[in-house]
């Protein structure tokens, strides 16, 4: 697939995750798609299992923002480092509402299938690997 083209569609996505937008999902998310999550313990699939995430993330962070810093497109892949901003105003993974402003970049792999649409969505989750044999996570 063209790179532009895996481009577009992820600014596209941009919009789709910092508005919560049904339409934009079922058009840039395959049906079929499953992506992992701590918010659940099964998979989520399509659009609006995709939205799910964007949902949990919100009754933490209402105000969260995703902001694409650097894209790089190769076949059907796109990499892409977010810098992901909110204000803890909600509980989240058992906290109560700090008010305290996150600022922090993470780090995805999106892959397409031949129709253009996002298939699978793997996150850089290092991090995770060093929390949770020490327990400091609830996943």
């Amino acid at each position: 697939m063209d790179k532009n083209v895996l481009k577009e569609k992820m600014k596209k996505f941009e919009t789709m995750i910092n508005t919560a937008d049904e339409a934009l999902a079922k058009e840039l998310v395959a049906d079929d798609a499953s992506f992992f999550t701590p918010a659940s313990p099964t998979p989520l699939y399509g659009g609006i299992g995709y939205l799910s995430i964007v949902h949990w993330m919100r009754s933490g962070f209402s105000d969260v923002q995703w902001n694409a810093q650097e894209m790089v497109a190769d076949d059907n892949k796109v990499a892409v480092r977010w810098l992901l901003s909110g204000t803890h105003d909600g509980e989240f993974w058992g906290v109560k509402p700090t008010g305290k402003k996150i600022n922090t970049t993470v780090m995805n792999f999106y892959y397409f299938n031949n129709d253009g649409k996002i298939t699978n969505d793997i996150a850089a989750e290092g991090m995770f690997g060093i929390l949770k044999p020490l327990g400091l996570t609830k996943i």
